[in-house]
């Protein structure tokens, strides 16, 4: 893991900019929050193919859904508290229903956007998203998975919800990284606990992995980048080959990653599963690196958990 670290918005504008110059058919639309997104970045190289639908998150996805059916791949973008929840009935009835190839963005997503507070700290949409059928679901951890799954989403059809972070977060990934859709990463193979990590808490795992080795305690971190079709083969092959199995995600535990494990683990491998993330509760306003340590999502937390974990096993 490098030390330099990225927004992943600032990787999906950069990697939507690329892909414009690749793919004509690509059209994108913001809710006056093209700054902040980063979609920007394609207005200025393509306004003919830029769209700003103003704060009208509803009709931006609705007029998403009338350009797939016209052959376009629409990248449709805002913060995520908006995407998910503010043009939930379109997304669900206009896009998922008619399986249309929608590409919803959604930037500043989790209690890490910071000063915001509750109400833009989105922390319930891979609940929403992931339940929604046709729907796939991806929460990418840095900026080379994000530059990947940007542009690889382009090249399946029907809709998919990308999961993206307003705070800076380390690069993990090596330009020359394969990763696949529905695939989760393996990062070690340590037999003592795994991590279950997406988003912003991967590399929160890593650092915590490379502490807990110094201490003798081996663990592996599994990046689960999609939630939606989940990655079930890797969730029963730690079951079975490590003592405690951990979920960590900046996300209600309710609804989101650590449940769409439950559910594997329910019909195919009962394991027991400590669910870590926002415990049921709303945001608060604070910095993001705050926010995180009071709602025990960092890697000292999660050191505190597996070694809670190893002394009862």
């Amino acid at each position: 893991m490098k030390e330099e670290k990225k927004a992943t918005r600032e990787s999906y504008g950069e990697a939507l900019l690329e892909l414009g110059k690749e793919n004509n058919d690509i059209v994108v639309l913001d809710a006056d929050l093209a700054g902040a997104t980063k979609t920007d970045l394609f207005a200025k190289e393509f306004p003919n193919r830029f769209f700003d639908m103003g704060i009208a998150e509803a009709n931006m996805m609705s007029t998403a859904a009338g350009f797939a059916t016209c052959g376009k791949i629409p990248y449709a973008s805002t913060f995520a508290v908006f995407a998910a929840g503010r043009a939930y009935d379109q997304i669900r009835n206009s896009i998922c229903y008619p399986n249309l190839n929608v590409k919803i963005c959604a930037t500043h997503c989790g209690i890490t956007v910071g000063e915001d507070g509750a109400t833009h700290q989105m922390i319930e949409d891979l609940a929403l998203m992931r339940t929604l059928p046709n729907m796939t679901v991806i929460s990418t951890s840095d900026d080379t998975q994000t530059k990947w799954a940007i542009k690889e989403i382009s090249k399946i059809k029907g809709p998919v919800y990308v999961r993206l972070a307003r705070m800076k977060t380390p690069i993990i990934y090596e330009n020359n990284t394969k990763f696949e859709i529905g695939k989760a990463i393996q990062i070690g193979d340590g037999e003592d606990a795994t991590i279950f990590a997406t988003g912003v808490t991967v590399s929160e795992a890593i650092k915590a992995k490379a502490s807990l080795e110094k201490q003798g305690v081996f663990i592996r971190v599994v990046d689960m980048h999609t939630i939606k079709p989940i990655d079930e083969q890797v969730i029963l092959n730690c079951a079975k080959e490590t003592k405690s199995l951990i979920s960590i995600e900046d996300h209600n535990i309710i609804g989101g990653l650590g449940s769409a494990i439950s559910e594997v683990l329910t019909s195919k491998y009962p394991a027991k599963l400590i669910r870590m993330g926002i415990e049921d509760t709303f945001g608060k306003s604070g910095k993001a690196e705050e926010l995180m340590k009071f709602f025990k999502i960092t890697s000292d937390d999660i050191i505190k958990v597996v070694l809670a974990s190893k002394e009862k096993n």
